[in-house]
């Protein structure tokens, strides 16, 4: 029979060995009794802008020290353009500014009737003259002439007013040539290929024609402008 100081002993030899961090060598591999979480040097929450000129002004005023160290601008999409350091310790990369372009909201790939269509052309689009000769259609098409609208599967034509009586049938060239509000303002707007239908009711609709292509576009002028304003700052490094 274990007496109790016997028996505290024994317990208490039990709780260290518990307690204790054991590495064991076996057969080339590490092994542990335990698992450790290693704790992370903290990092800082990105401040958050609208405009690439904040960017710019953020890196020329040395905000935050930024020429002390070396600094990534990483242009992440066509809307949305970091500034980021160089690992640290933990090869984590800290984000210290983040620019979200503000854009208007643009529909396309579903009708919509001509009255909003006419506003977001005016309001979210660059004006060209294929948003002149859409505006025109547009705003003046007759309800009651939208049975006359033709279709060769490629361009539409419509019946619109001209005149306090006088309605005119004109031809809507496929695709057009728009450039809407898509990027951030401090750039030229990237143009793109749109495929604009008309149905009755009336109602209209733009449908994007080149892929995607212009998202590419937009993202070299980011970095074309950001490049130019940052040049000689041998500390920083733009890449997409």
């Amino acid at each position: 029979m274990i007496n109790e100081g016997l028996r505290g002993a024994i317990e208490l030899l039990i709780e260290e060995g518990e307690n204790k961090y054991i590495k064991e060598e076996l057969y080339g591999a590490a092994y542990t009794n335990k698992n450790l979480i290693r704790v992370e040097a903290p990092v800082a929450r990105a401040l958050e802008t609208t405009t690439l000129t904040s960017l710019v002004d953020y890196i020329k005023e040395n905000v935050d020290l930024v020429a002390e160290s070396n600094i990534i601008v990483h242009i992440e999409s066509y809307n949305k353009v970091s500034i980021k350091k160089e690992l640290n310790v933990d090869k984590r990369r800290e984000c210290l500014v983040t620019a979200q372009a503000l854009t208007p909201g643009i529909i396309t790939d579903r009708f919509i009737d001509p009255e909003r269509f006419n506003i977001m052309l005016q309001s979210a689009f660059v004006e060209n003259e294929d948003r002149a000769k859409l505006l025109k259609v547009s705003g003046n098409i007759k309800e009651e002439n939208v049975k006359s609208i033709g279709d060769d599967g490629v361009s539409q034509s419509a019946a619109i007013k001209t005149g306090v009586a006088s309605v005119t049938e004109v031809v809507i060239p496929n695709p057009v040539i728009l450039a809407p509000f898509r990027t951030f303002p401090e750039i030229k707007q990237p143009e793109s290929k749109f495929i604009f239908r008309m149905q009755t009711g009336p109602a209209c609709a733009l449908y994007e024609a080149d892929g995607g292509a212009w998202r590419n576009v937009a993202m070299e002028s980011i970095k074309g402008y950001l490049k130019a304003r940052l040049e000689g700052l041998d500390n920083v490094k733009i890449i997409s």
